[in-house]
C-alpha cells in the first residue's frame, strides 16, 4: 500500500464531506473563528483527487486540514484572536503551502488564546475553549482550536504554534499527539509573532504516524524566514536500543496533581520495560529558566510582538494578555539583555545535568483545571501550567507530548524532550508511549518486535547501507553502528552474484580486544556465487564517512546489489587478500550468522 493510499482513505471529496457532517455534529463554533465555504473546500478536494488521478504521488492526499489563526492562509482572514487585527492574508505561510502541495486540504482557521499568550484556550473573544473529553475543562492553549478539531475528528491534521507549551499542553488534555520540533526546521513566515526568538510551528494529529508524516512534509527550509535552519551533517537517524531517560526527582514533581503523577510514573516505568534506563535529574536550573519567559526581561518579546497594537486597540483584548503587555513594555533593555544571559548560564548547567542521557521525560503540565479554576485566577493557573514546558524553546531542544488519558480530574500527558535536532530520537521514544485506543479504558500498545521493520524516519539524508558481518545485530561491531546514529530498515538478501570467505579474527594486545572474524564478500560472475543474508540500516553522509573510518583492510564499501534490483552501500573485499585455505567459503550456507553457527567462522 502507497503513502497516497494509507493517507487518503477515500477520496478527498468523501473526506471533506465526513469533515463537514461532523463539524456540523460537533456544534462547537468556538473551536473555529473562521470555516471556509463548503463549495471553496470542495473545490480544493477535487483538485487535489485530479492530482492522484494524474499520478501525482500525494504523502498527505485528502487529510482535512485546521490552520491555527496567526498562521497565514492565502484569501483568508488572520485575526490571532483580536477582531481589530483582522486582514486578508496575500500568500500563506510556507508551512501551508507544503502541506497544500502533498495533498492537505485547508478546512478553516481555528480558535486560539489571543494574540498566543497562554495554555488555557479561554483567552479569546470568539469565546473560551473546552476540552474535547472533558467539557467542563479547558482544552489548553494557545493551540485550543487547532487540538479540539483534531480531537473530534473533524480535521485530520491542525496546525498549531508553540512557544511556551501551546502545542504540547493542548495535545495532553485533548488526547492527542502535538510535535514540537527543533527551532527553525519548520519555517514561520506568514505565522503572527508572539515572542519571535522561541516561536515555533507544531502539528497536532490523532496519531504518531500522521503526526510524523506530517512533520516531514512541514520541514523545509525557507528563504523567507531569516531564522530558518537545516539539519546537521551528524544528526541521529534513531534512538539507541537501550536509551538513557532523564526523568525529574520527586522534589520537582511536588506541583503534580496525584493522577497526572501516576500517570507520568506508569509512563517512566513503560520506557523501562521497553529496555531505556531512568537517571534522576535535578530540573531547578530548567525551572528557574521557565519562570524566567513571563516573569523575567524576555517578556519584552511580548510586547515587541503585539504590546503597541494592544496599545492601539484597547477594545477587544483579554484582559490578561493586556496586562502582560503593558507589563512587559516597561522591561529596559538592560533587563532585557541581562534575562538572555542568564538563559544561556541556566541551559548550559541544565544540558550538563543531562549529559549521557538520550532525552529528558516530563509531565506535559501538572494538571488539568476547569474553565472554573481559571475564570478566577487566569494569570496563576496560566503559570502553573507552564511549569514542564516554558522552558524547552529558551533552551533549544525538541519536544513530542503523548496523551496518558484520564486522571479522574481531567486529563494527563507526557512528553519527550531531546536537545535539537535529536527529533528523530524523541520520535522514537514516543512511539513506546502510543495508547492502543482513544478510550478511558485505553492500554499501551504493544512493544515491537525486535525484528519489526521501523517507521520511516522523520530526519532525512539517510544512506542505505547493508552489513553482512560483524556489524550484524548481536555481533561484536554493532555497537559502533548504534554509536553513528543508524537506523534499523530490515533484513535484505544480496543478488546470487556474490561470495562470501570467512576471515579469522585476530589476538589484540593485552588487556585489548582483538580483531573479530569477519567475511569477506566479493562479486563473481553470475551463475558462480550464491545470494547472501544481511541486514539494511540508514546512516547520515557525514556518519557513513565516519563509518568508513573504521574499517580496516583488506575491506571496504562499495556497492552491493540486492535480489530486488536496488544497488545499496555494502561491505565489500577483494578476493585475492585472503591467504589460500587461511578463509574458508562460507557462501553455500547463505550468511555470516549461520556460517558462525556452523563453526566456520
Amino acid at each position: 500500500m502507497t503513502a497516497t493510499t494509507t493517507a487518503r482513505s477515500g477520496t478527498a471529496l468523501d473526506r471533506v464531506g465526513r469533515a463537514f457532517d461532523r463539524l456540523a455534529a460537533a456544534a462547537r463554533p468556538d473551536v473555529w473563528t473562521l470555516v471556509r465555504p463548503r463549495a471553496d473546500v470542495e473545490a480544493e478536494a477535487r483538485a487535489v483527487d485530479a492530482r492522484v488521478a494524474a499520478g501525482a504521488d500525494l504523502p498527505l492526499a485528502g487529510l482535512v486540514l485546521a490552520v491555527k489563526d496567526n498562521i497565514d492562509v492565502a484569501g483568508l482572514p488572520t485575526t490571532a484572536a483580536h477582531p481589530a487585527r483582522q486582514a486578508v492574508a496575500e500568500r500563506s505561510a510556507t508551512v501551508v503551502d507544503l502541506l497544500r502541495a502533498a495533498g492537505a486540504v485547508v478546512l478553516g482557521k481555528t480558535n486560539l488564546d489571543q494574540l498566543a499568550t497562554g495554555l488555557t484556550g479561554s483567552r479569546s473573544p470568539y469565546g473560551a475553549v473546552a476540552s474535547a473529553v472533558a467539557r467542563d475543562r479547558v482544552s489548553g492553549g494557545s493551540s485550543s482550536g487547532s487540538a479540539v478539531a483534531v480531537a473530534l475528528g473533524i480535521a485530520d491534521l491542525a496546525l498549531g504554534t508553540d512557544t511556551a507549551g501551546s502545542g504540547r499542553v493542548p495535545a495532553a488534555f485533548n488526547r492527542v499527539v502535538g510535535i514540537k520540533p527543533t527551532l527553525g526546521l519548520v519555517p514561520k513566515d506568514g505565522v503572527v509573532p508572539a515572542c519571535a526568538s522561541y516561536d515555533c510551528v507544531t502539528v497536532l494529529a490523532r496519531d504518531l504516524d500522521l503526526a510524523r508524516r506530517a512533520l516531514g512534509v512541514m520541514t523545509a527550509p525557507s528563504a523567507l524566514d531569516p531564522a530558518s535552519r537545516t539539519w546537521p551533517a551528524g544528526v541521529r537517524l534513531a534512538a539507541p536500543p537501550a536509551p538513557v531517560v532523564a526523568v525529574p526527582r520527586d522534589a520537582d514533581l511536588d506541583v503534580v496533581d496525584p493522577g497526572t503523577r501516576a500517570r507520568f510514573a506508569a509512563a517512566v516505568a513503560r520506557l523501562v520495560q521497553a529496555g531505556a534506563t531512568t537517571r534522576v535529574v535535578d530540573l531547578t536550573p530548567f525551572l528557574a529558566a521557565a519562570r524566567l519567559l513571563y516573569d523575567g526581561g524576555l517578556v519584552a518579546e511580548r510586547y515587541a510582538a503585539y504590546g503597541p497594537f494592544l496599545a492601539a486597540h484597547p477594545e477587544g483584548a483579554d484582559p490578561s494578555v493586556a496586562r502582560i503587555a503593558a507589563d512587559a513594555g516597561r522591561v529596559t533593555a538592560a533587563e532585557y539583555l541581562h534575562a538572555r544571559d542568564e538563559v544561556a548560564r541556566l541551559r548550559a548547567v541544565a544540558l550538563a545535568a543531562i549529559e549521557g542521557c538520550d532525552a529528558l521525560l516530563v509531565p506535559t503540565a501538572p494538571g488539568h483545571p476547569t474553565l472554573t479554576e481559571v475564570a478566577a485566577d487566569p494569570l496563576g493557573t496560566t503559570a502553573r501550567l507552564g511549569v514542564f514546558t516554558n522552558f524547552v524553546n529558551l533552551f533549544d531542544l525538541a519536544g513530542v507530548a503523548m496523551p496518558l488519558g484520564p486522571t479522574g480530574a481531567g486529563e494527563a500527558g507526557v512528553t519527550v524532550l531531546t536537545r535539537a535536532f535529536d527529533d528523530q530520537v524523541a520520535l522514537d521514544l514516543a512511539a513506546l508511549l502510543e495508547l492502543d485506543g482513544r478510550g478511558d479504558d485505553a492500554t499501551w500498545r504493544p512493544l515491537p518486535a525486535a525484528d519489526a521493520p521501523p517507521a520511516a524516519p522523520y530526519a532525512p539524508g539517510g544512506v542505505p547501507v547493508v552489513v553482512l558481518g560483524a556489524h550484524l545485530r548481536g555481533q561484536p561491531l554493532h555497537p559502533d553502528l548504534l554509536a553513528l546514529g543508524a537506523r534499523w530498515v530490515g533484513p535484505v538478501r544480496t543478488a546470487p552474484d556474490y561470495r562470501m570467505l570467512a576471515l579469522p579474527g585476530a589476538a589484540g594486545a593485552p588487556g585489548t580486544p582483538g580483531a573479530p572474524a569477519r567475511p569477506l564478500v566479493h562479486a563473481v560472475p553470475p551463475g558462480t556465487g550464491g545470494a547472501l543474508d544481511g541486514e539494511e540500516w540508514l546512516l547520515t553522509p557525514d556518519a557513513l564517512g565516519r563509518l568508513l573510518l573504521t574499517v580496516g583492510a583488506p575491506l571496504g564499501l562499495g556497492r552491493l546489489r540486492l535480489d530486488d534490483g536496488r544497488e545499496v552501500v555494502g561491505f565489500l573485499g577483494q578476493p585475492g587478500a585472503a591467504a589460500a585455505g587461511a578463509a574458508p567459503d562460507v557462501t553455500a550456507l547463505g550468511g555470516w550468522r549461520a556460517a558462525l553457527a556452523a563453526g566456520l567462522a
